[in-house]
C-alpha cells in the first residue's frame, strides 16, 4: 500500500535530470546561507539539540557530544519548551477534537446524511492521527517553528499505520515558493547508512562507490543522500492520465504525469546510476509552515528570533554574576615572595606559619563586596522578557495563578487576551500545516479505500471539502461572537418580561445552530431541524386531542351533574332541556 509511484526505468534524460538538480540544489543552498550563522546562534541558545550544521562533513562521531555548554542559564529552554507544549495543547490537542470537516454549500451541510458521512469521516481521521506518530511529530515541529520561525514535516504512506510523519530539522532542507508565496519545492538531505540505502533502493540502483562498500560488509558507512519534490512541469490532469495496471492510481509509467516529481539521488556522485529513484506525488507531501514572513522571503523568523538577544545577555549576565560571587568567595591573594615555596593553606580554618621579618602574610588582593540585588533584579527581568517572547506567560497563566477562586468569565477573557496575540500566528498554522496535514492525510485513506464502506449520499456529489478547525484557540477566537449571542438573548429577555412582543424577533432554531456551529458541537449532539419541527408537529397533535379529550370530560362531567338536579315535577336539568328543545 503506497501512494508514491514505482520506480521508472533509467532514460536517456537521466544525465540531464542529474545536473538540473544538482544545479538547483546549489541555487538553493546560495539563497539559504544568509540564514546559517542565525540558526546557529538559535540553536545554541534555544534548542542545542535542534539543527544540522555540519554536513559538509559526516558528523556521525560528534552526535553524542554536549552541545549545551555555553548555556549557564536555562530559561530559554524551558521557554521554548513550554510554548511547544501550549501550542500542542490549544491547536492540535490529542484528548479532544481539533477539526471538523464541512461542505462548501451550506443547504448540503444541514442533510443529516452528509453530516452523518462527515463525522464518521472525521472520526476515522483522529484516529488515523492518534494510531500513528502525528502527534508526536507536531509537538516537535512547534518547537522548532518557534524557534527558528520556519518548520517543515514530512508525511508518506505507512503499511502499518496508514501515514507515517517525519519532523525535519533545519539545516537539512531547502524550500522554495511559488507565485502564490506558497512552499512547493522542498529538498532534504539525509545522512544514511550504506544498509538503508540498499535496503530502500537495491544493490543494482545505487553507485558503484555504495556498492563497493555494501559488498565489502561496511553496512554502517554513511553517504549523504538528496530527496528532491518540486512541481512537475509536464504534469497533466487526472484524467489524461494513462490508467495503471493495479488498483491503486497513479502509480508506475504514469509518475511522469503527476502533480509533483520526487527524485533521490546521491550528492556528491555522478555517473550512470548518480539517481536512485524517480517517481511522483499526488499532492504535496510537505508542510513548510512560517512563523512570520518579511515579503516574499521564503524562509520565515518567530519567537527565537525576537529572544535572541535577550538570551545571549542573560548568559553573559549569568557569567558575570558567578565571577562576582566566586571573587567574594574566593578573591584573589597577595603573600610575600618569602612563601613562594613555602607550604600554605588557603581553606576556611587553615593556618599558615610566616617566618618573615616584615610581618607580612596572605592577604586579599583586593577588598570585594559586591551588590549583587541590583544584577539579579535586572536578570530576573531578561528572563521575564524572554518568557514574554515566546508567550510562556500567556500558557502558563493559569498554572501560574496564585488564586484559588477565579470565575469562568475571567478563564474566557484570558483566553480571548491570548488569541489576540496569537490570533495572526493560528491562522498561518491553519492555512500552511494543519490544513494542508488534514488533506494530505484525507487523501491517503480516500486512496486506499477506508471510507468505501461509508455510504456516500447523493448532497455530497459535487461539493468541495472544507476543512474547519475547532481548537482550543480557534474556538476562543470566536469567544466574542458566542458572548455576543448570549447577551443578546439575556437583554431580549429582559425586555420581553415588560413587552413580551418582544420574544417574537428571537429565533431559537436559528440561535443553537449558529451557537452550534461556532463552539463545534458535533452534528449527532442536535437534532435535525426537519425532525425537530415533525416532532413539534406530533407534540401538538397530542397536545390537541388531550385538550379535546379533556373537553369531552368536563361536558359529560357537566351532564352528569345536571342529571343530579331536581327542577321539580320529577325532572332533571337534563330532561328539562331536552323538553324543552
Amino acid at each position: 500500500m503506497t501512494q508514491q509511484a514505482r520506480d521508472d526505468a533509467p532514460s536517456r534524460d537521466e544525465s540531464w535530470l542529474r545536473t538540473y538538480f544538482t544545479n538547483r540544489l546549489g541555487a538553493l543552498d546560495r539563497e539559504r546561507t544568509s540564514y546559517w550563522t542565525t540558526w546557529r546562534e538559535l540553536a545554541s541558545n534555544f534548542a542545542p539539540r535542534r539543527g544540522r550544521f555540519l554536513y559538509a562533513t559526516n558528523d556521525q562521531y560528534a552526535r553524542g557530544l554536549r552541545k549545551d555548554r555555553r548555556l549557564i542559564d536555562n530559561t530559554p529552554l524551558l521557554a521554548a519548551r513550554v510554548m511547544a507544549s501550549g501550542m500542542m495543547a490549544g491547536i492540535s490537542s490529542p484528548a479532544r477534537p481539533w477539526f471538523r470537516l464541512r461542505l462548501s454549500s451550506d443547504a448540503a451541510n444541514q442533510d443529516a446524511a452528509v453530516r452523518f458521512w462527515l463525522d464518521e469521516v472525521q472520526r476515522r481521521l483522529l484516529h488515523v492521527f492518534a494510531k500513528s506518530n502525528l502527534y508526536n511529530c507536531l509537538h516537535t515541529l512547534y518547537g522548532e517553528l518557534g524557534t527558528f520561525g520556519t518548520a517543515a514535516l514530512w508525511i508518506d504512506e505507512d503499511e502499518e499505520d496508514i501515514v507515517r510523519g517525519y519532523t525535519l530539522t533545519v539545516g537539512e532542507y531547502w524550500l522554495a515558493s511559488s507565485r502564490r508565496l506558497a512552499v512547493d519545492t522542498l529538498y532534504r538531505s539525509m545522512w544514511w547508512t550504506v544498509r538503508q540505502i540498499v535496503d530502500t533502493f537495491g544493490r543494482d540502483a545505487v553507485s558503484d562507490g555504495i556498492r563497493a562498500t555494501y559488498d565489502a560488509g561496511q553496512l554502517d558507512t554513511e553517504y549523504e543522500i538528496v530527496h528532491a519534490v518540486e512541481p512537475n512541469p509536464n504534469a497533466q490532469p487526472p484524467d489524461a492520465r494513462v490508467p495503471a495496471d493495479n488498483a491503486i492510481p497513479w502509480q508506475g509509467h504514469v509518475a511522469a504525469d503527476m502533480p509533483y516529481r520526487s527524485v533521490w539521488f546521491e550528492r556528491g556522485q555522478q555517473g550512470e546510476r548518480s539517481l536512485l529513484r524517480v517517481s511522483g506525488y499526488a499532492e504535496f507531501p510537505a508542510m513548510a509552515p512560517r512563523w512570520e514572513v518579511a515579503g516574499a522571503d521564503t524562509y520565515g523568523w518567530g519567537p527565537g528570533w525576537t529572544a535572541l538577544g535577550d538570551s545571549q545577555q542573560l548568559q553573559t549576565q549569568q557569567r558575570r554574576k558567578l565571577e562576582a560571587i566566586d571573587k567574594q568567595v574566593k578573591p584573589p591573594m597577595v603573600g610575600p615572595p618569602s612563601l613562594r615555596n613555602e607550604p600554605a593553606s588557603l581553606l576556611p580554618g587553615g593556618i599558615t606559619y610566616v617566618a618573615d621579618p616584615s610581618g607580612q602574610s596572605f592577604r586579599p588582593a583586593m577588598d570585594i563586596r559586591i551588590d549583587l540585588s541590583h544584577l539579579g533584579q535586572d536578570i530576573a527581568e531578561v528572563q521575564g522578557r524572554i518568557k514574554q517572547a515566546f508567550y510562556a506567560d500567556l500558557f502558563l497563566m493559569m498554572a501560574e495563578s496564585d488564586r484559588r477562586e477565579i470565575t469562568a468569565r475571567e478563564i474566557d477573557e484570558r483566553h480571548e487576551e491570548k488569541m489576540l496575540i496569537l490570533g495572526p500566528v493560528l491562522e498561518r498554522l491553519h492555512d500552511e500545516l494543519l490544513d494542508p496535514l488534514v488533506r494530505r492525510v484525507f487523501n491517503i485513506m480516500q486512496r486506499n479505500g477506508l471510507f468505501d464502506d461509508i455510504p456516500a449520499p447523493p448532497a455530497l456529489r459535487g461539493g468541495r471539502l472544507q476543512v474547519e478547525f475547532i481548537s482550543m484557540l480557534a474556538q476562543a477566537q470566536k469567544a466574542v461572537a458566542t458572548g455576543a449571542i448570549e447577551r443578546f438573548w439575556q437583554f431580549g429577555g429582559q425586555i420581553a418580561a415588560l413587552k413580551p412582543e418582544a420574544a417574537d424577533r428571537l429565533d431559537p432554531d436559528g440561535t443553537m445552530e449558529a451557537y452550534a456551529d461556532m463552539t463545534g458541537v458535533p452534528s449527532g449532539v442536535m437534532v435535525d431541524r426537519k425532525q425537530a419541527t415533525a416532532i413539534r408537529q406530533q407534540r401538538a397533535q397530542q397536545q390537541a386531542k388531550q385538550a379535546a379529550l379533556q373537553q369531552g370530560m368536563a361536558l359529560v362531567k357537566g351532564a352528569k351533574e345536571a342529571s343530579q338536579i331536581d327542577v321539580g315535577g320529577g325532572q332533571n336539568a337534563v330532561s328539562a332541556m331536552l323538553g324543552r328543545t
